[in-house]
């Protein structure tokens, strides 16, 4: 069971985005005061595309991470399967959780659900994905 925490843990963050609470309105200010922070001032405009591309990318990268936990926990769960069919689990499971999200997103006040989100999520996982398995067949090839 104890490999199977990575993935409820990352479900569990899945869980607590996908509240009224982290919607683009809430989000806004307090990334805002951060990149801010950071770059300097920055017009509205401006920050509405970056504040766009900071939770996009938020999508991608956050389900990609998700999909190595599900990798991970495949894996060592089922070392009958080949990485590559925990790859596939893997993917699917993310694509999974990330439908399931996007639908609870839908039934929001502040929130939408929507299928390019899915997509999004899926291409970030299936990237992450991709780039571990390439580097396992790179760096630990089956013959070696």
């Amino acid at each position: 069971m104890n490999v199977w925490w990575p993935v409820l843990l990352a479900i569990t963050v899945i869980f607590f985005e996908s509240t009224q609470f982290m919607g683009a309105n809430n989000t806004s200010g307090p990334l805002r005061h951060l990149f801010e922070a950071v770059f300097g001032p920055i017009a509205d405009d401006r920050w509405m595309i970056i504040h766009h591309i900071v939770r996009k990318c938020g999508h991608f990268f956050g389900y990609g991470l998700m999909s190595l936990a599900w990798l991970r926990a495949w894996t060592m769960s089922r070392p009958n399967l080949t990485l590559l069919g925990c790859g596939l689990a893997a993917l699917l499971s993310t694509t999974l959780v990330a439908s399931c999200d996007e639908w609870h997103q839908a039934t929001l006040p502040n929130r939408t659900g929507t299928p390019s989100d899915v997509l999004l999520d899926s291409l970030g996982a299936l990237v992450l994905l991709f780039l571990v398995l390439a580097w396992e067949r790179f760096f630990h090839p089956a013959g070696a």
